[in-house]
């Protein structure tokens, strides 16, 4: 039993395919099916029940599989480690970040950090929910978070950005629209609202404002983007409430201030002492603009 198929049994839990598992890992399914026979046969137990479409995962291949990802994501930190240690950042850094923050501010942070090192590479979790979060925070398997408050259990050392502004998004045209002029969420009670999938911290976080001012507005969409919610307004459907820099590019005329202003904290996680690659994403976050919004 060795590192090497632990690998390949996360791969084949995550494709629930031999086929696409060894497509994906770059070496031939007999090979595969090989490896993970030779696996369960040392184990002593099945991890997986083959079906005619492909593979499930066995109740003792779940256990197995939650240890075998505490155990691939700690080599692949000892192996950054050593390697930053002689000065070179390569690896993987591993983020998650809650629904709609710093869509701008992000990928502008990974550009850079791209440019200075080339080798290290970047994987995202974006929008977990909270079951999602508290997963992979027990696994081990994050490197930093991205977040407005630093969910409950968890060991990060939270370091502030600056803070995030909250926007109406009201289709062009609309009578309470007018450029820089301020709605209130009352104004809104009225019209149909587009919502988030539910549990999601984003449409939490709306369902608190709106109790939070006595409106139960009618809600006329659920979606589970961001931007797909822009898009939905901009057709007439509705109105919303987001981020202010997860509105996409092209639609900024439909934003609108709101009065009295809302905003939340910014905050960066990083785990207890941490390694040369979560300072340099760190430092890079701490270089963009966190100040809210700025109307054009």
């Amino acid at each position: 039993m060795n590192l090497r198929q632990y690998e390949y049994a996360l791969a084949v839990a995550d494709e629930g395919s031999m086929t696409a598992a060894a497509e994906r890992l770059r070496i031939s399914q007999p090979s595969l099916s090989q490896q993970i026979s030779a696996l369960e046969k040392h184990l002593g137990v099945r991890l997986f029940t083959r079906t005619p479409h492909g593979v499930t995962v066995t109740v003792a291949g779940r256990a197995f599989l939650a240890e075998a990802k505490v155990v691939t994501t700690a080599s692949r930190r000892a192996v950054t480690a050593a390697r930053a240690a002689d000065g070179q950042l390569a690896g993987e850094l591993i983020i998650a970040v809650h629904m709609g923050l710093g869509t701008r501010q992000l990928p502008q942070a990974m550009g850079q950090l791209r440019r200075h090192h080339p080798r290290l590479q970047v994987t995202l979790h974006e929008e977990p929910d909270p079951a999602d979060m508290e997963r992979l925070l027990r696994q081990g398997t994050l490197d930093m978070v991205l977040v407005h408050r630093i969910p409950g259990g968890c060991t990060f050392d939270a370091h502030p950005l600056g803070e995030e502004a909250y926007v109406a998004v009201l289709p062009k045209g609309h009578p309470l629209h007018s450029d820089g002029v301020a709605v209130r969420l009352e104004d809104l009670a009225s019209e149909g609202w587009i919502r988030f999938r539910r549990a999601s911290l984003l449409d939490e976080y709306l369902a608190r404002l709106l109790a939070d001012t006595d409106l139960s507005p009618h809600t006329v969409a659920r979606v589970s983007q961001i931007s797909t919610a822009v898009r939905l307004v901009a057709q007439g459907l509705g109105v919303t409430v987001v981020p202010a820099s997860a509105i996409p590019e092209g639609f900024e005329e439909l934003a609108c201030p709101l009065l009295p202003t809302l905003a939340e904290p910014v905050l960066v996680g990083v785990r207890r002492n941490p390694g040369s690659a979560e300072m340099a994403m760190l430092d890079q976050l701490d270089r963009q603009n966190w100040c809210g919004y700025t109307w054009p």
